[in-house]
């Protein structure tokens, strides 16, 4: 399904009008090239480019059309036209002068190889020539030579007054795909191919795959055998054979996974430790649009929007919305590269949860916390510190995967424990812990349907549920205790937080107390609309639970954050001043997520 969904959009971007957007046709690949030789027709050089431009703090090089890299490990093999340094040139930049001279070698015989009609090639042989009489010393004074003996770059050759590449001009390219055609009919096992279901030549070790977060930096395989463990069916020693790929099939999923992974790809973006990529079955707006709703970015408040609009103003149900989308998430695994999710629904579908996503952490904030929180600033807020280094590897990426799954499907228990962990540690309600929670909740009682109501984007005095109404208890003895010594600096939270939230009848009893002394400072018509307004949270507690479980405990949570944030809502003019629904407390700019909690 995967493989066959990455052959079709392969198919699909070889026929980009985008030219720069275009994938290479079968027994070619796009290939970052540092450094170009610019020779003339008796190869001579005439000079060293230069192509990388500075990207933000990067050099980033110019990506060219290149035969299909070879396969190698810590074997001498050499790429046609195009390799390192030291295959190209022969230069030793890491000691070892033997097998620098043996590489060498093999990227002459490589050319040498080629059919007489590319032989003959005027490219072709001015390569030749300057390989026969090149001098390093020419190259001393180029102010990057002692970068390149450094770093031992990619390297290529150009004939001077050429656009493109020697391995480019028509005689090589027409060589290129003839051997590339030959070598699909030469030898090993036959079989049908598992994506494309045509029988003819599987091809035995599959192109790497790079660019996937924490992988080997040379590639890893999604399709590999290397150990007789991983056999069946006695193809022992056969490697491919296990997963018959035909050879065009495996070049088309390579060659498409490889552009989605690329630096500058809009169609990427790093979830966790899963790198995730996405794209439609046919063109979209939407197909680079879809990593903005997660993305901590200026665009992301706008790309959800977006989304949003069009599927209130139904642009998404007709023929739009039935447009599949992918979403593929890949992890490394040693050598190999894991599937952490993968998804293939239509827009319309996708649109849907991803609004259902926001809904589920839509809460009652201040006028400066965004509306739709990110998924990076959700996953930070319950780190350790705040930092996203200490954010489980995990957890994005079973966020996604919830959020793409439905409605129905929970988000991970990770998320509420560390939730839950990161208010009781810091003692602080914040507004994207408490939209976790109530998302985390929410999707609980969805998915086990009972007595109890799914929790409201703001204050519910009708949900009588002890964790929460212990919560609202809370938030409001807190509040008396702040007007009855203004200016304090640390309230009751900052030392009894933890406790009330996980064993509430061994710190409520002590509370309640203690807010006898502070209603008495207050004048009498304060202090008894505390006392209704304590009564009206209380009525249905018939007692302090000795114990609150987690998904309690974030309930509490949860009710203590809401009590907050009413605290400092405007109340509509009508209300009625000083009844337990509508409290009378003057209004207060300062609603930020600190405040809250």
């Amino acid at each position: 399904m995967i493989l066959h969904a990455l052959d079709e959009y392969y198919r699909r971007k070889c026929d980009d009008p985008d030219p720069a957007q275009r994938l290479p046709d079968f027994g070619w690949e796009t290939k970052e090239i540092p450094f170009i030789l610019d020779i003339d027709a008796d190869g001579a050089l005439v000079q060293l480019c230069d192509t990388r431009e500075l990207q933000g703090k990067k050099k980033v090089a110019q990506a060219f059309r290149v035969p299909m890299a070879v396969k190698r490990a810590s074997g001498v093999v050499a790429n046609l036209l195009w390799d390192t340094l030291e295959y190209v040139l022969g230069v030793d930049t890491k000691g070892k002068p033997e097998r620098v001279a043996e590489q060498h070698a093999a990227f002459r015989a490589r050319m040498a190889a080629l059919p007489a009609q590319a032989q003959a090639d005027v490219g072709l042989q001015a390569v030749l020539r300057f390989l026969e009489g090149f001098d390093p010393a020419a190259l001393h004074h180029h102010p990057a030579w002692a970068e390149m003996l450094e770093t031992n770059p990619l390297l290529s050759l150009r004939l001077h007054g050429d656009e493109g590449l020697v391995c480019q001009r028509p005689a090589v390219a027409q060589a290129v795909r003839t051997m590339a055609a030959a070598e699909d009919d030469e030898g090993g096992a036959s079989a049908m191919c598992l994506v494309s279901g045509m029988h003819g030549p599987v091809q035995r070790l599959h192109a790497a795959i790079k660019g996937v977060w924490g992988a080997q930096t040379s590639g890893a395989n999604i399709v590999s055998f290397n150990a007789r463990a991983f056999e069946s069916y006695g193809k022992t020693e056969r490697q491919g054979e296990n997963a018959p790929v035909g050879r065009a099939a495996a070049f088309a999923y390579t060659t498409a996974l490889n552009h989605l992974l690329r630096k500058d790809s809009r169609q990427r973006m790093q979830v966790g430790d899963a790198s995730t990529v996405f794209w439609t079955e046919k063109a979209a707006p939407f197909e680079t649009l879809f990593g903005d709703v997660f993305q901590d970015d200026p665009d992301q408040a706008g790309a959800v929007r977006a989304l949003l609009e069009a599927l209130h103003s139904g642009r998404l149900a007709g023929p739009e919305g039935d447009n599949r989308f992918h979403v593929l998430g890949l992890a490394p695994n040693a050598a190999r590269i894991s599937v952490r999710f993968y998804h293939c629904l239509p827009l319309r579908e996708l649109g849907r949860r991803v609004a259902r996503h926001f809904e589920d952490l839509k809460l009652v904030h201040g006028p400066n916390e965004a509306p739709y929180p990110s998924l990076f600033r959700l996953l930070t807020a319950v780190a350790l510190q705040g930092k996203a280094d200490n954010v489980p590897p995990s957890l994005g990426g079973g966020i996604v995967n919830a959020v793409l799954a439905g409605e129905n499907a929970p988000y991970p228990r990770l998320w509420l424990n560390a939730a839950v962990g990161r208010c009781r540690a810091e003692r602080q309600v914040t507004y994207l812990r408490a939209a976790a929670l109530k998302a985390c909740l929410n999707r609980q009682i969805r998915l086990h349907p009972s007595s109890e109501k799914e929790f409201l984007p703001m204050l519910d005095l009708a949900n009588p549920h002890p964790a929460y109404r212990l919560g609202r208890l809370f938030a409001v003895l807190e509040k008396a205790q702040e007007e009855a010594s203004p200016g304090l600096n640390a309230t009751i939270r900052d030392r009894y937080y933890g406790a009330a939230s996980s064993t509430p009848v061994a710190v409520f009893t002590t509370l309640l107390r203690l807010k006898n002394a502070h209603l008495k400072k207050l004048n009498p018509a304060r202090a008894q609309w505390f006392e209704k307004l304590l009564g009206e949270v209380l009525a249905p507690v018939a007692e302090f639970p000795a114990h609150l479980a987690l998904p309690d405990q974030g309930r509490f949570a949860l009710g203590y954050y809401h009590q907050r944030q009413d605290f400092f809502t405007k109340k509509p003019d009508t209300a009625s001043p000083g009844t337990p629904d509508t409290p009378n407390v003057p209004e207060t700019a300062d609603t930020s997520e600190g405040a809250a909690a």
